[in-house]
């Protein structure tokens, strides 16, 4: 395991299926998976979102978007609506229920991240934090 520690890539990987597991137990009740989540937050910071614009921003397949976004609309946590730009295309809006949502798992959120990163000081999360940012900004915008 040393050779596999030694490299950052694969360290950053575990890590990233790690949290990725924590925070789908934390949403194991709702029903919902991470990358329901990671749509609701999304569309959270707009006023809504072309499918397309969401894979794109998320990496998702289109495919999966589609099966997410109808997910989210069973459980009345997101909506189609009409483009106001263009009447063929259908935006996605977060609903006040996903919004109730959302808030609801704030602090749950936070209990997650604080046991993923519980072996680092505040100083350290603040410093990792803006080392991921920009690593975030550079190639995954």
């Amino acid at each position: 395991m040393r050779a596999l520690h030694a490299d950052t890539g694969y360290l950053l990987y575990r890590l990233g299926l790690r949290s990725g597991q924590l925070f789908n137990t934390f949403l194991q009740e709702s029903g919902l998976r991470l990358r329901h989540y990671a749509v609701l937050r999304f569309l959270a910071t707009s006023e809504g979102a072309l499918q397309r614009e969401l894979s794109t921003r998320l990496g998702y397949d289109p495919s999966a978007i589609v099966g997410l976004v109808d997910d989210l609309e069973k459980l009345g946590f997101a909506e189609r609506r009409p483009s106001p730009d263009d009447r063929r295309s259908r935006i996605v809006v977060l609903t006040e229920e996903g919004r109730a949502f959302l808030r609801g798992t704030d602090e749950a959120g936070l209990r997650v991240t604080n046991e993923l990163l519980g072996p680092l000081t505040p100083a350290d999360r603040d410093a990792l934090h803006t080392l991921l940012l920009r690593i975030a900004e550079d190639g995954l915008a």
